[in-house]
Protein backbone atom coordinates (compact mmCIF):
# COMPACT_ATOMS: atom_id res chain seq x y z
CA UNK A 1 0.00 0.00 0.00
CA UNK A 2 2.59 2.53 1.11
CA UNK A 3 4.40 3.88 -1.93
CA UNK A 4 1.65 2.79 -4.36
CA UNK A 5 1.22 4.82 -7.60
CA UNK A 6 -0.22 8.30 -7.10
CA UNK A 7 -2.39 10.00 -9.71
CA UNK A 8 -2.29 13.66 -10.64
CA UNK A 9 -4.00 16.18 -8.37
CA UNK A 10 -7.74 16.74 -8.85
CA UNK A 11 -8.74 19.83 -10.79
CA UNK A 12 -9.52 23.00 -8.83
CA UNK A 13 -12.86 24.24 -10.19
CA UNK A 14 -16.34 25.23 -9.11
CA UNK A 15 -17.86 21.84 -8.20
CA UNK A 16 -20.81 20.69 -10.29
CA UNK A 17 -22.96 19.65 -7.33
CA UNK A 18 -26.40 18.06 -7.65
CA UNK A 19 -29.50 17.94 -5.39
CA UNK A 20 -28.78 15.44 -2.62
CA UNK A 21 -31.35 16.31 0.08
CA UNK A 22 -34.76 17.93 0.36
CA UNK A 23 -36.11 19.93 3.27
CA UNK A 24 -39.75 18.88 3.50
CA UNK A 25 -42.28 20.95 5.46
CA UNK A 26 -45.91 19.89 5.44
CA UNK A 27 -45.54 17.84 2.28
CA UNK A 28 -43.83 20.63 0.31
CA UNK A 29 -40.18 20.83 -0.71
CA UNK A 30 -39.18 23.98 1.17
CA UNK A 31 -35.47 23.75 0.43
CA UNK A 32 -32.92 21.78 -1.54
CA UNK A 33 -29.39 20.95 -0.42
CA UNK A 34 -26.89 20.40 -3.21
CA UNK A 35 -23.79 18.30 -2.85
CA UNK A 36 -21.83 15.32 -4.12
CA UNK A 37 -21.76 11.64 -3.17
CA UNK A 38 -19.52 8.73 -4.15
CA UNK A 39 -19.88 5.03 -3.35
CA UNK A 40 -16.95 2.66 -3.85
CA UNK A 41 -17.19 -1.13 -4.10
CA UNK A 42 -14.89 -3.48 -2.22
CA UNK A 43 -12.66 -3.55 -5.31
CA UNK A 44 -12.26 0.23 -5.18
CA UNK A 45 -14.35 0.85 -8.30
CA UNK A 46 -16.96 3.62 -8.30
CA UNK A 47 -20.38 1.99 -7.93
CA UNK A 48 -22.42 5.19 -7.70
CA UNK A 49 -21.72 8.89 -7.93
CA UNK A 50 -23.83 12.00 -7.85
CA UNK A 51 -22.63 15.56 -8.34
CA UNK A 52 -18.92 16.25 -8.74
CA UNK A 53 -16.76 13.62 -7.06
CA UNK A 54 -13.52 14.39 -8.89
CA UNK A 55 -13.08 18.13 -8.23
CA UNK A 56 -10.66 19.29 -5.55
CA UNK A 57 -12.28 20.02 -2.18
CA UNK A 58 -11.27 20.29 1.46
CA UNK A 59 -12.22 17.23 3.58
CA UNK A 60 -11.76 19.25 6.78
CA UNK A 61 -11.76 16.99 9.85
CA UNK A 62 -12.80 13.95 7.81
CA UNK A 63 -9.09 13.71 6.97
CA UNK A 64 -8.06 13.25 10.61
CA UNK A 65 -7.84 9.43 10.44
CA UNK A 66 -5.30 9.86 7.64
CA UNK A 67 -3.34 12.38 9.70
CA UNK A 68 -3.36 9.91 12.60
CA UNK A 69 -1.99 7.17 10.34
CA UNK A 70 0.83 9.50 9.29
CA UNK A 71 1.73 10.23 12.90
CA UNK A 72 1.86 6.53 13.75
CA UNK A 73 4.15 5.99 10.77
CA UNK A 74 6.35 8.74 12.19
CA UNK A 75 6.61 6.93 15.53
CA UNK A 76 3.65 8.11 17.63
CA UNK A 77 3.26 5.35 20.28
CA UNK A 78 -0.47 5.70 21.00
CA UNK A 79 -3.32 3.18 20.84
CA UNK A 80 -6.81 2.80 22.23
CA UNK A 81 -8.59 5.85 23.60
CA UNK A 82 -5.68 8.23 23.10
CA UNK A 83 -5.24 7.21 19.47
CA UNK A 84 -8.97 7.67 18.89
CA UNK A 85 -8.64 11.13 20.42
CA UNK A 86 -5.78 11.84 18.02
CA UNK A 87 -8.27 11.45 15.14
CA UNK A 88 -11.09 13.22 16.96
CA UNK A 89 -13.29 16.22 16.49
CA UNK A 90 -14.23 15.94 20.13
CA UNK A 91 -17.10 17.47 22.07
CA UNK A 92 -15.00 19.02 24.82
CA UNK A 93 -16.19 16.62 27.51
CA UNK A 94 -13.97 16.05 30.53
CA UNK A 95 -12.75 12.73 29.11
CA UNK A 96 -11.51 14.56 26.02
CA UNK A 97 -9.74 17.23 28.04
CA UNK A 98 -8.17 14.61 30.31
CA UNK A 99 -7.04 12.57 27.31
CA UNK A 100 -5.43 15.56 25.67
CA UNK A 101 -3.64 16.43 28.90
CA UNK A 102 -2.38 12.84 29.07
CA UNK A 103 -0.92 13.00 25.55
CA UNK A 104 0.82 16.25 26.44
CA UNK A 105 2.15 14.72 29.67
CA UNK A 106 3.56 11.76 27.75
CA UNK A 107 5.35 14.26 25.54
CA UNK A 108 6.62 16.23 28.54
CA UNK A 109 4.65 19.27 27.35
CA UNK A 110 1.74 21.41 28.52
CA UNK A 111 -1.32 23.20 27.21
CA UNK A 112 0.73 26.32 26.46
CA UNK A 113 2.64 24.36 23.82
CA UNK A 114 -0.53 23.85 21.76
CA UNK A 115 -0.93 26.14 18.75
CA UNK A 116 -4.56 25.43 17.89
CA UNK A 117 -7.11 28.24 18.16
CA UNK A 118 -8.71 28.69 21.63
CA UNK A 119 -12.41 27.85 21.59
CA UNK A 120 -15.35 26.77 23.71
CA UNK A 121 -16.37 23.09 23.77
CA UNK A 122 -18.12 21.88 20.60
CA UNK A 123 -21.03 20.14 22.34
CA UNK A 124 -23.85 22.66 23.07
CA UNK A 125 -24.65 21.25 26.52
CA UNK A 126 -20.99 21.11 27.55
CA UNK A 127 -20.44 24.59 26.13
CA UNK A 128 -23.38 26.07 28.05
CA UNK A 129 -22.10 24.58 31.30
CA UNK A 130 -18.61 25.90 30.51
CA UNK A 131 -19.99 29.43 30.04
CA UNK A 132 -22.14 29.27 33.19
CA UNK A 133 -19.02 28.41 35.15
CA UNK A 134 -17.32 31.50 33.76
CA UNK A 135 -14.69 29.54 31.87
CA UNK A 136 -13.06 31.15 28.86
CA UNK A 137 -12.19 29.64 25.45
CA UNK A 138 -9.12 27.44 25.66
CA UNK A 139 -6.86 25.48 23.35
CA UNK A 140 -7.62 22.35 25.36
CA UNK A 141 -11.39 22.67 24.84
CA UNK A 142 -11.11 23.25 21.09
CA UNK A 143 -12.31 20.16 19.24
CA UNK A 144 -8.97 19.44 17.53
CA UNK A 145 -6.82 19.57 20.67
CA UNK A 146 -6.20 15.80 20.71
CA UNK A 147 -4.77 15.95 17.19
CA UNK A 148 -2.58 18.92 18.08
CA UNK A 149 -1.28 17.25 21.23
CA UNK A 150 -0.40 14.17 19.17
CA UNK A 151 1.32 16.35 16.56
CA UNK A 152 3.48 17.88 19.27
CA UNK A 153 4.28 14.43 20.71
CA UNK A 154 5.23 13.15 17.24
CA UNK A 155 7.43 16.17 16.58
CA UNK A 156 9.22 15.85 19.91
CA UNK A 157 9.88 12.13 19.43
CA UNK A 158 11.53 12.89 16.10
CA UNK A 159 13.58 15.81 17.41
CA UNK A 160 11.68 18.27 15.24
CA UNK A 161 11.00 21.86 16.30
CA UNK A 162 7.82 22.47 18.26
CA UNK A 163 6.95 26.15 17.89
CA UNK A 164 6.35 25.84 14.16
CA UNK A 165 4.79 22.36 14.01
CA UNK A 166 1.84 23.78 12.01
CA UNK A 167 4.00 25.20 9.23
CA UNK A 168 3.28 23.27 5.99
CA UNK A 169 7.06 23.10 5.45
CA UNK A 170 7.63 21.46 8.86
CA UNK A 171 8.89 17.84 8.67
CA UNK A 172 5.76 16.64 10.47
CA UNK A 173 3.40 18.29 8.00
CA UNK A 174 5.50 17.07 5.08
CA UNK A 175 5.22 13.52 6.46
CA UNK A 176 1.44 13.93 6.80
CA UNK A 177 1.14 15.26 3.24
CA UNK A 178 3.03 12.23 1.95
CA UNK A 179 0.58 9.83 3.61
CA UNK A 180 -2.41 11.89 2.41
CA UNK A 181 -1.20 11.38 -1.14
CA UNK A 182 -0.44 7.72 -0.56
CA UNK A 183 -3.83 6.81 0.93
CA UNK A 184 -5.97 8.98 -1.34
CA UNK A 185 -3.97 7.82 -4.36
CA UNK A 186 -3.61 11.33 -5.77
CA UNK A 187 -1.47 14.41 -5.50
CA UNK A 188 -2.65 17.19 -3.20
CA UNK A 189 -4.29 19.95 -5.24
CA UNK A 190 -3.92 22.80 -2.75
CA UNK A 191 -2.74 23.46 0.79
CA UNK A 192 -4.40 25.99 3.08
CA UNK A 193 -5.12 26.39 6.81
CA UNK A 194 -7.91 24.55 8.62
CA UNK A 195 -10.05 26.21 11.29
CA UNK A 196 -7.78 24.90 14.07
CA UNK A 197 -4.64 26.26 12.39
CA UNK A 198 -3.27 22.99 10.98
CA UNK A 199 -2.49 22.57 7.28
CA UNK A 200 -5.47 21.43 5.22
CA UNK A 201 -5.05 19.45 2.02
CA UNK A 202 -7.38 19.54 -0.99
CA UNK A 203 -8.13 16.16 -2.56
CA UNK A 204 -11.19 14.75 -4.34
CA UNK A 205 -14.24 13.10 -2.82
CA UNK A 206 -13.20 9.87 -4.51
CA UNK A 207 -9.75 10.21 -2.97
CA UNK A 208 -11.21 10.67 0.50
CA UNK A 209 -13.36 7.54 0.13
CA UNK A 210 -10.36 5.62 -1.18
CA UNK A 211 -8.28 6.63 1.85
CA UNK A 212 -10.97 5.41 4.26
CA UNK A 213 -11.19 2.11 2.37
CA UNK A 214 -7.43 1.62 2.57
CA UNK A 215 -7.45 2.31 6.30
CA UNK A 216 -10.12 -0.31 7.11
CA UNK A 217 -8.67 -3.00 4.84
CA UNK A 218 -5.06 -2.71 6.02
CA UNK A 219 -3.49 -5.77 7.70
CA UNK A 220 -3.79 -6.07 11.50
CA UNK A 221 -1.15 -4.20 13.43
CA UNK A 222 -0.42 -1.66 10.71
CA UNK A 223 -0.83 2.04 11.48
CA UNK A 224 -4.00 2.09 9.37
CA UNK A 225 -5.55 -0.85 11.21
CA UNK A 226 -4.58 0.61 14.59
CA UNK A 227 -6.39 3.86 13.77
CA UNK A 228 -9.49 2.05 12.52
CA UNK A 229 -9.58 -0.20 15.60
CA UNK A 230 -9.11 2.67 18.02
CA UNK A 231 -11.85 4.82 16.48
CA UNK A 232 -14.35 1.98 16.26
CA UNK A 233 -13.68 0.70 19.78
CA UNK A 234 -13.68 4.19 21.31
CA UNK A 235 -16.20 6.01 19.12
CA UNK A 236 -17.20 8.49 21.82
CA UNK A 237 -13.56 9.52 22.26
CA UNK A 238 -13.38 10.29 18.54
CA UNK A 239 -16.55 12.38 18.77
CA UNK A 240 -18.61 12.62 21.95
CA UNK A 241 -21.65 11.45 23.88
CA UNK A 242 -24.78 11.68 21.78
CA UNK A 243 -22.90 12.45 18.55
CA UNK A 244 -24.29 10.97 15.34
CA UNK A 245 -20.84 9.73 14.28
CA UNK A 246 -20.52 7.46 17.31
CA UNK A 247 -24.13 6.28 16.98
CA UNK A 248 -23.59 5.36 13.33
CA UNK A 249 -20.52 3.27 14.16
CA UNK A 250 -22.49 1.44 16.84
CA UNK A 251 -25.42 0.82 14.49
CA UNK A 252 -23.35 -0.66 11.64
CA UNK A 253 -20.88 -3.35 12.80
CA UNK A 254 -17.32 -2.73 11.64
CA UNK A 255 -18.07 0.70 10.17
CA UNK A 256 -15.45 3.43 10.42
CA UNK A 257 -16.82 6.92 9.87
CA UNK A 258 -15.65 10.49 10.42
CA UNK A 259 -17.35 13.84 9.96
CA UNK A 260 -15.90 17.18 8.93
CA UNK A 261 -17.09 20.76 9.02
CA UNK A 262 -18.83 22.15 5.94
CA UNK A 263 -20.98 19.07 5.46
CA UNK A 264 -18.38 16.32 4.97
CA UNK A 265 -18.77 12.67 5.94
CA UNK A 266 -16.68 9.63 5.03
CA UNK A 267 -17.36 6.02 5.97
CA UNK A 268 -15.92 2.61 5.15
CA UNK A 269 -16.85 -1.01 5.84
CA UNK A 270 -14.30 -3.72 6.73
CA UNK A 271 -14.30 -5.17 3.20
CA UNK A 272 -13.39 -1.81 1.64
CA UNK A 273 -16.79 -0.58 0.54
CA UNK A 274 -16.77 3.14 1.20
CA UNK A 275 -18.77 6.34 0.78
CA UNK A 276 -17.95 10.03 0.95
CA UNK A 277 -20.34 12.98 1.10
CA UNK A 278 -19.95 16.72 0.68
CA UNK A 279 -22.89 19.07 1.22
CA UNK A 280 -22.20 22.16 -0.89
CA UNK A 281 -23.58 24.76 1.51
CA UNK A 282 -21.96 23.09 4.51
CA UNK A 283 -25.33 22.26 6.10
CA UNK A 284 -24.80 19.83 8.94
CA UNK A 285 -28.46 18.81 8.97
CA UNK A 286 -28.15 17.16 5.54
CA UNK A 287 -24.85 15.37 6.21
CA UNK A 288 -26.06 12.25 8.04
CA UNK A 289 -29.27 11.57 6.06
CA UNK A 290 -27.28 11.75 2.82
CA UNK A 291 -24.50 9.58 4.25
CA UNK A 292 -27.08 7.01 5.40
CA UNK A 293 -28.57 6.87 1.91
CA UNK A 294 -25.09 6.42 0.44
CA UNK A 295 -24.38 3.57 2.87
CA UNK A 296 -27.63 1.91 1.83
CA UNK A 297 -26.46 2.12 -1.78
CA UNK A 298 -23.23 0.58 -0.50
CA UNK A 299 -25.19 -2.47 0.65
CA UNK A 300 -25.80 -1.69 4.34
CA UNK A 301 -29.20 -2.91 5.56
CA UNK A 302 -31.59 0.09 5.47
CA UNK A 303 -33.14 -1.10 8.73
CA UNK A 304 -29.84 -0.45 10.51
CA UNK A 305 -29.83 3.07 9.06
CA UNK A 306 -33.45 3.99 9.78
CA UNK A 307 -32.68 6.38 12.64
CA UNK A 308 -30.21 8.27 10.44
CA UNK A 309 -32.34 8.42 7.26
CA UNK A 310 -33.99 11.73 8.10
CA UNK A 311 -33.58 14.74 10.35
CA UNK A 312 -36.85 15.99 11.91
CA UNK A 313 -38.16 19.50 11.19
CA UNK A 314 -40.30 21.09 13.89
CA UNK A 315 -43.21 23.48 13.58
CA UNK A 316 -44.83 24.77 16.75
CA UNK A 317 -43.02 22.09 18.71
CA UNK A 318 -44.34 19.23 16.57
CA UNK A 319 -42.65 17.33 13.75
CA UNK A 320 -43.98 18.71 10.46
CA UNK A 321 -41.36 17.39 8.08
CA UNK A 322 -37.67 16.73 7.84
CA UNK A 323 -34.47 16.60 5.85
CA UNK A 324 -34.52 13.58 3.57
CA UNK A 325 -32.21 12.30 0.85
CA UNK A 326 -33.18 13.30 -2.67
CA UNK A 327 -34.82 10.63 -4.86
CA UNK A 328 -31.64 10.28 -6.93
CA UNK A 329 -30.06 8.71 -3.84
CA UNK A 330 -32.99 6.66 -2.56
CA UNK A 331 -34.68 5.27 -5.67
CA UNK A 332 -34.68 1.47 -5.64
CA UNK A 333 -32.66 1.42 -2.41
CA UNK A 334 -34.57 2.97 0.47
CA UNK A 335 -38.00 2.91 -1.16
CA UNK A 336 -39.61 1.16 1.79
CA UNK A 337 -38.12 3.39 4.48
CA UNK A 338 -37.48 6.79 2.95
CA UNK A 339 -38.40 7.51 -0.66
CA UNK A 340 -41.95 6.26 -0.34
CA UNK A 341 -42.58 8.78 2.44
CA UNK A 342 -40.46 11.58 1.01
CA UNK A 343 -43.32 14.05 0.81
CA UNK A 344 -45.44 12.83 3.69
Amino acid sequence: MYGSPVAEAPVIREPLHAPVAHLIRGGVVEGVHYGSVVVLGADGAVRFQLGDTEAAFYPRSALKPVQAVAMLRAGLPLDGELLSLTAASHSGEERHLAGTRRILELAGLGEDDLRNVPDLPFDPVVREAWVREGRLPSRLAQNCSGKHAAMLYTAKLNGWSLDDYLDPAHPLQQAIAEIVEDLTGQRIAQVTVDGCGAPLFAVSLQGLARAAARIVTAPPGTPEARVADAMREHAEMASGSGRDVAALMRAVPGLLTKDGFEGVQVAALPDGRAVAVKISDGADRARIPVAAAALARCGVDPAALAEFATGPLLGGGAVVGGVRPAPALTDDVLAATTAGAAYA
